[in-house]
């Protein structure tokens, strides 16, 4: 099989060029750490795809020259186009332990015996600390085709590791050893239900966190009792995943007045939780909402309460909504501003002004609010928001708007913004201009 096509059915982006200037320095003699990064997985993937996919065979290392190779050359005469060369190879690369990063990659050959013999040198060769140092590597060759076997492996090899040495996995440098750990870990009932959690709760990975938080209330759930260790962690986590998970918990646990504050949480997705929650035990959460929202004058108002009442009111409720546009608050002012467009109630007369606010949160709704009706703005009013000695969120909402109008008007405005100290609308100002250029039809 071709190289190229290869990479492109595994979906790996391999760097060609940097592969084939790896493998012409070490054709000319130059080491294998001297000549590519050794620490990074690419570094070998992209040599053995540039040896095979454009090298021209009378650089190549010969099936009789096999036996009497230097470490670089046998590099080569692991990635050579031909097989035969690439089996034999395998045989003194068993001792070379600098080249075992190739034999992981041959262990997803596509020829038959290539790839057998390749399989059998890693698992004679790959011990705990080889296991920890190629893991990077080998689960980036799992993704092709014919790569599960070296996973496998890898994974025989770590479930054997004392408990210490495998959770230090979890702090490795790449996010896919972390995610390996930690899916082994799971599979092992290596780490507790509240383990779990606080690991949902800590960590940045969104994979990571799904893994752990299910797991983790998984297997309280087969408990038969909710871990009190558990669901605060979850609860407080900043995922919002990992606290809709949490929420969403509480369901099972028996806790529904332990959701009623998310009702009012920042992410949309744990306030349907929370909904959801308390609606199966006989709780209506508009009426909550309401309450929040009768006092417009309330400093202690949440700012999810506006928009949570209109994820799930009537056009009815935005008589609630719109005295809060005044509030004191500009995270309540935002979500007025929010609640009014899920609506669909938004007057221009009265939002155009919130894109003066000084809260850059409420000119950005106020600008999502205006957009479908962004054609009937008045262009001089937005026109008059680029001054330079506006705010940025300012001008940026404005630009937007009139980008949304989608006539000559916008190109006159990106013209004198081309070279604009603000970084994001220079780079939408250049983006009508080349739109709107002569090429256009």
């Amino acid at each position: 099989m071709n190289g190229l096509f290869e990479v492109g059915v595994c979906g790996v982006r391999e760097d060609i060029r940097g592969g084939g200037e790896a493998a012409l320095r070490v054709a000319r003699g130059v080491s294998l750490r001297d000549a590519l990064d050794v620490t990074d997985p690419a570094a070998w993937t992209g040599l053995d795809l540039a040896v095979r996919s454009w090298w021209w065979p009378g650089e190549l290392p010969r099936l009789a020259e096999v036996g009497a190779l230097d470490e670089g050359r046998l590099a080569l005469a692991l990635c050579h186009p031909d097989g035969r060369v690439r089996e034999a190879a395998l045989i003194p690369a068993a001792k070379r332990p600098a080249l075992s990063p190739l034999v992981v990659v041959r262990c997803a050959d596509w020829v038959a015996p290539v790839r057998e013999r390749a399989r059998e040198v890693l698992r004679a060769s790959l011990d705990a600390d080889a296991a920890v140092a190629l893991a990077p590597l080998v689960l980036r060759v799992g993704r092709r085709e014919r790569g599960s076997h070296a996973v496998g492996l890898l994974g025989e090899v770590l479930r054997g590791l004392p408990r210490e040495r495998r959770t230090a996995l979890f702090d490795a440098a790449e996010r896919s050893v972390r995610r390996y750990a930690y899916r082994l870990a799971v599979e092992d009932g290596l780490l507790s239900p509240a383990e779990l959690a606080r690991t949902a709760a800590r960590d940045e990975d969104v994979v990571v966190q799904n893994l752990c938080a299910e797991s983790a209330l998984a297997a309280v759930r087969e408990g038969g009792a909710y871990d009190d260790d558990v669901l605060p962690s979850l609860l407080g986590a900043r995922a919002p995943r990992v606290r809709a998970a949490g929420v969403t918990a509480l369901r099972a646990a028996g806790r529904p007045e332990a959701a009623v504050p998310f009702l009012v949480d920042r992410a949309a997705m744990v306030r349907a939780c929370a909904r959801y929650v308390v609606r199966q035990y006989g709780g209506d959460p508009r009426v909550r909402y309401r309450a929040w929202c009768a006092d417009p004058a309330d400093p202690a108002l949440p700012p999810g309460a506006a928009v949570g009442l209109a994820e799930c009111g009537e056009r009815a409720d935005a008589v609630l909504l719109w005295p809060l546009l005044a509030h004191p608050v500009g995270g309540v002012r935002a979500g007025a501003v929010a609640g009014l467009r899920v609506l669909d109630v938004a007057d221009v007369r009265r939002l155009l002004p919130l894109l003066d606010d000084p809260v850059p949160g409420v000119v950005r709704e106020a600008a999502r609010a205006l957009l479908p009706g962004a054609g009937a703005l008045p262009v001089a009013e937005l026109t008059a928001r680029l001054a330079p000695e506006r705010p940025a969120s300012v001008r940026r909402a404005a630009f937007r708007l009139l980008r949304a109008r989608g006539d000559g008007v916008v190109l006159r405005a990106a013209a004198g913004l081309v070279n604009d100290p603000d970084e994001r609308l220079r780079v939408w100002a250049g983006q009508v201009v080349r739109w709107w250029g002569p090429g256009r039809r």
